[in-house]
């Protein structure tokens, strides 16, 4: 356990920044994920022209570059439960940083090829999986469990305001200098979160005792979350709505282009809306949210899934961007609710496991969404699956709430605290 506690001051928005160790790695996190976010545009537009165009050649990168989230996060639960996290973090995130630096590289020097590029989106999609249960799992050491719903909201923060700042500075670069100086900057960005990891005073930390190696210890895990019907009925709204309702990147490109015949500007108008409103979604949720209910997670979902159904039956492009930033507020409300709540009613011991799981049903959906909808617009328009993501996930809440209300305290009872 840790020798020295820092306390922030309740209900503050910033509470979480008056922990050192919290400050180190949200100043890293700023810089990097703005790198990462601009690398991703910078990826996409590298694919494209070496492959001359080929939307498969994109689709086949991202799918190499998302599919070890499938394989790999579960493990990456069980890893975060049994290492020092700020450690394996470190070792993680340099890793990456070397994935970005090699392509960088390989762009300057003009041998890059499309095979080059395959292979690092793949291990980079690698170190990814397993990087994230363990960031997840470390923000209740970095605060402690009862500024976790903080601590959530400001990451939530800075990873849209880099969503907003990322992409628009690797526009301007990839049209000054071209895609490898992007990768070289993000490479260089990593620098920040290894060395805020590396200035963080273990003895802050809230650890739990790690989990000896032994046998079985995934089953035992998923075990645990089957156990608990509060968990199971969070990870179930996580799967459905991030899966049917957040794909963004799709619905709303097709309502832009094939809905209202507009270009890539007004895709693009549509996603900053939506950031907007996750801003300031995470910016209330910074200062509100300590220990969420189950009513709150359920009741966001619900508002999110009506907001998703009214922007697909908009009549016009002005109404549909009205409608996005109350709908990124919804989304980031729910997504933080559910993670907080998640983090704050696990065992410490079954912390990076049950994270490794929410990450598989948050991330590995939309594999499985992507395609289903984008058949769904073949065969009926470009607003149907924005209606479908938002029925389904209305249907869904009612379900759960069903399900819940059967059980003692249904909705209205916290989810089970956890102990450290």
């Amino acid at each position: 356990m840790t020798a020295t506690v820092e306390t922030p001051e309740p209900r503050s928005t910033f509470a979480s920044l008056h922990v050192r160790n919290y400050r180190l790695y949200a100043v890293g996190q700023i810089v990097s994920l703005a790198g990462t976010w601009m690398q991703r545009v910078a990826q996409d537009w590298l694919v494209l022209d070496l492959s001359r165009g080929s939307a498969t050649a994109l689709g086949i990168a991202a799918a190499l570059q998302f599919t070890p989230t499938l394989v790999l996060s579960l493990w990456g639960g069980v890893l975060a439960d049994r290492i020092d996290k700020r450690r394996a973090l470190i070792v993680l995130q340099t890793a990456m940083g070397l994935c970005a630096l090699v392509l960088g590289i390989a762009v300057v020097t003009g041998f890059v090829a499309l095979w080059q590029v395959y292979l690092l989106c793949f291990l980079l999609g690698c170190f990814s999986a397993l990087d994230v249960p363990v960031r997840q799992a470390f923000v209740p050491e970095l605060v402690g469990v009862e500024h976790v719903g903080n601590a959530v909201a400001l990451n939530s923060l800075t990873f849209n305001l880099a969503r907003i700042v990322g992409p628009s500075v690797a526009g301007v670069l990839i049209a000054v200098t071209g895609t490898g100086w992007v990768f070289l900057i993000n490479a260089a960005s990593f620098a920040a979160v290894i060395a805020g990891l590396a200035l963080m005073d273990p003895g802050r930390l809230h650890r739990a005792d790690p989990v000896p190696r032994g046998p079985g210890q995934l089953r035992e895990g998923l075990r645990y979350v089957r156990g608990r019907p509060d968990l199971v009925a969070v990870l179930v709204l996580v799967f459905l709505v991030s899966t049917f309702g957040i794909n963004f990147y799709l619905t709303l490109a097709l309502m832009a282009r094939n809905v209202f015949g507009l270009g890539a500007d007004a895709y693009g108008l549509l996603t900053t809306l939506l950031a907007v409103g996750s801003v300031a979604g995470a910016v209330l949720a910074a200062r509100r949210l300590r220990r969420p209910r189950l009513r709150l997670v359920t009741g966001a979902a619900l508002v999110f899934g009506l907001l998703v159904t009214a922007a697909g039956l908009m009549p016009n492009y002005l109404l549909t961007g009205v409608v996005m930033v109350p709908l990124g507020f919804a989304a980031l409300t729910f997504t933080t609710a559910a993670n907080s709540a998640v983090q704050l009613s696990v065992e410490p011991a079954m912390r990076g496991r049950v994270m490794g799981l929410y990450i598989l049903l948050f991330l590995g959906g939309t594999p499985v969404g992507a395609p289903l909808l984008g058949l769904l617009a073949e065969a009926y328009g470009g607003r149907a699956p924005l209606v479908l993501g938002g029925v389904v996930t209305v249907v869904s809440v009612l379900v759960v709430a069903v399900v819940l209300a059967r059980r003692a305290g249904g909705t209205r009872t916290l989810l089970r605290p956890s102990r450290g």
